[in-house]
């Protein structure tokens, strides 16, 4: 269970690095690039943690680090093309996925035996929140620059409009939510 977890953590923020790398290389110059610098530094923090996680367990990464290299950097830079809010709506669509998958390992790990796994918990809490402050981060940025004022007045972020957002939100919490299943595994 722990190498699973392990695995597949490191295989998300090695993901989560790669689309930002993406993201900056498209809009590396623009009034949006610091904003994603920033999250992307915090995400090289945690690939950083999860080498060394991996290194002192004696965990191998995925096998398909090579495909995520690749398909993460692909997504990063496709939304990117999309514009800034392409690139920020694809971030949101991520950052939910990684969050709600770090909840179930917290709740697996409380269920298991929390005081055995206190260091790995609060690592975990610590990432997710982390993943939560840019998905916040970016819905507050979407509401204030891209909405009409009417949305402002609703805080209902399912009113986004980005083009597409909806459904390129669904496509890639799918991929995410494949992307787990089967870094765990291999």
């Amino acid at each position: 269970m722990l190498h699973r977890m392990m695995r597949v953590d490191h295989a998300g923020e090695y993901g989560a690095n790669r689309i930002y790398a993406g993201q900056m290389a498209v809009l590396g110059r623009t009034q949006i690039s610091p904003l994603i610098q920033e999250m992307w530094d915090q995400e090289k923090q945690h690939l950083r943690k999860f080498n060394e996680i991996l290194a002192e367990n004696r965990v191998r990464p995925t096998l398909l680090l090579p495909l995520w290299n690749i398909a993460g950097f692909a997504l990063g830079a496709g939304s990117a093309l999309l514009g800034k809010e392409g690139a920020m709506a694809c971030t949101v669509a991520v950052e939910e996925s990684i969050s709600e998958h770090y909840n179930s390992q917290i709740r697996t790990l409380m269920e298991k035996d929390p005081e055995k796994y206190t260091e790995l918990l609060q690592l975990i809490k610590e990432f997710r929140d982390d993943e939560m402050e840019h998905h916040d981060q970016l819905i507050i940025e979407i509401l204030v620059f891209a909405l009409p004022f009417y949305v402002l007045l609703t805080h209902d972020p399912s009113l986004l409009q980005v083009p597409g957002y909806q459904l390129m939100k669904a496509i890639i919490q799918v991929g995410c939510k494949a992307a787990i299943y089967i870094s765990e595994r291999l």
